[in-house]
């Protein structure tokens, strides 16, 4: 029989936390857990504390993939209209909606699990001990043997830019525009970045992407990341990179961007309606008293944890955006089953190295494992195959043909050691290459399994078969 115990969760603005929680019920945890929520400027509902904005935005993506659609490929397809236009209003209500349903179910499941959670701001009075100030203005002690960390990240902020939620927005800003900006400038060509200029751009606006670095996407497969930049700018993006921010002036009815190059140079000037700075995420580590309890952080102000989630101080556990790895909603999840069942005094195990990546534009790009330049740097023999979704017959029926599946294998062993695809729903396919690469399948394992014709999947049989052998339809 579980040793029951008592655990109270810390909390702030992350996806997680439900799955969390019922996992703890199911464990056989008294789970007496408590939603710390700090409200921004959306003040009114609690909504971003139990979902993450990727949930938010898949809703904006989705509407302005139709709207995109409409105007340019239903033609072809034998569907006409005399007029298609933006109702944004609307589009943002259908937003809420699904949001709002999404949210209620999760309130469901927290009472279905007998979990209490209290909406405020919270910070440690002591290693057992927090302090809340609620929403209704009154303040409250949550008392626990247990306490986990989990308030995920914020957005990383540059020297002289001020973001207002007006003219500068964050990415939680872009969710919520009231018009389809005319100039977008997006700050940063990482996975938020582009997914929001992706949106904004197929609803009319004139995007601009300015990244310091020398690439988009830097984590992302060379080859794949050259030909995904390619689709991009066929929709109309715009790229300056080794570009960095130098000065803002909002004095004006838009906003004036001065730039130079990264290295040093002559300036110059970007004008636009709405600026976006995506330049990255930081742990949200602020305002909690981590050091009047002794929680001890690394120089990027991430929480120092062990391999089963507890930090420097015994019973006050972290997981999620605030410790190392991905800042990704899923890998958070994982991290909160596996403290949990450590908890549990059971064993837990998240391998960051196995945590797939998904850029949701369109097409999207989805990823697991070692690119082929990281494959290089470990000097280790590999294979390549690769298989165009121009040859793959469901993708040409539908006439979404543009990408590819890129599969790493090692020469010797043919086990697998990465897997790459820009397609549409790319960050469904990627599952299968993730579950073959926790069991350390090879290339001819995958090409030796029937998949189910026409599929999109199909494009990462041929793949695999390029790798160890040729694939039939190329």
């Amino acid at each position: 029989m579980i040793q029951r115990r008592k655990v109270t969760f810390l909390v702030f603005l992350q996806f997680m936390t439900f799955e969390l929680y019922t996992h703890a019920s199911c464990r056989g945890l008294l789970a007496v857990t408590y939603q710390i929520e700090m409200v921004g400027y959306i003040g009114k509902e609690c909504n971003l504390a139990f979902l993450p904005s990727t949930t938010f935005f898949m809703a904006l993506l989705h509407s302005s993939h139709m709207f995109h659609e409409a105007k340019h490929a239903l033609p072809s397809h034998g569907v006409k209209f005399s007029s298609v236009e933006v109702d944004l209003p609307a589009m943002m209500a259908q937003k809420d909606k699904a949001v709002s349903n999404l949210t209620r179910g999760i309130e469901g499941l927290f009472k279905k699990n007998k979990v209490n959670y209290v909406k405020g701001y919270g910070k440690f009075v002591s290693a057992s001990e927090v302090s809340v100030d609620t929403l209704d203005g009154g303040s409250t002690i949550v008392k626990g043997k247990n306490i986990i960390i989990a308030t995920g990240s914020d957005v990383k902020s540059l020297p002289g830019v001020t973001i207002d939620e007006k003219k500068i927005v964050s990415s939680t800003g872009a969710l919520y525009l009231s018009e389809v900006p005319k100039k977008l400038v997006v700050v940063g060509a990482g996975y938020i970045g582009l997914e929001m200029g992706s949106v904004w751009g197929r609803l009319g606006s004139e995007v601009t992407v300015v990244e310091f670095g020398p690439d988009i996407v830097p984590t992302m497969d060379g080859e794949v990341r050259k030909q995904f930049q390619r689709a991009l700018e066929k929709q109309g993006m715009k790229f300056m990179l080794k570009t960095k921010v130098v000065g803002v002036d909002t004095s004006g009815e838009g906003v004036k961007l001065t730039l130079e190059p990264a290295a040093g140079g002559e300036q110059s000037s970007l004008e636009a309606d709405i600026v976006l700075v995506s330049a990255g995420r930081v742990p949200f580590t602020a305002g909690l008293g981590l050091d009047k309890i002794g929680v001890t952080t690394d120089k990027i102000g991430r929480i120092t944890v062990d391999e089963r989630f507890t930090t420097s101080v015994p019973g006050v556990f972290a997981i999620g955006d605030v410790i190392p790895g991905p800042m990704l909603a899923h890998k958070a999840e994982e991290d909160g089953v596996a403290c949990v069942e450590f908890i549990a005094g059971k064993e837990g195990h998240v391998d960051y190295d196995l945590v797939p990546g998904v850029v949701y534009t369109h097409p999207e790009v989805a990823s697991v494992g070692k690119t082929e330049e990281q494959v290089k740097t470990l000097g280790v023999e590999y294979r390549v195959g690769k298989f165009p979704f121009l040859a793959n017959s469901r993708a040409k029926a539908i006439d979404d043909a543009e990408g590819l599946v890129k599969v790493l294998a090692e020469k010797e062993t043919d086990k697998i050691l990465g897997v790459h695809i820009m397609s549409p729903n790319a960050g469904e396919l990627i599952h299968e290459a993730v579950l073959a690469l926790h069991y350390g399948a090879s290339s001819e394992d995958i090409a030796r399994t029937c998949h189910a014709h026409p599929t999109m999947s199909e494009a990462l049989k041929e793949a695999c078969m390029a790798t160890y052998d040729k694939p039939i339809h190329m």
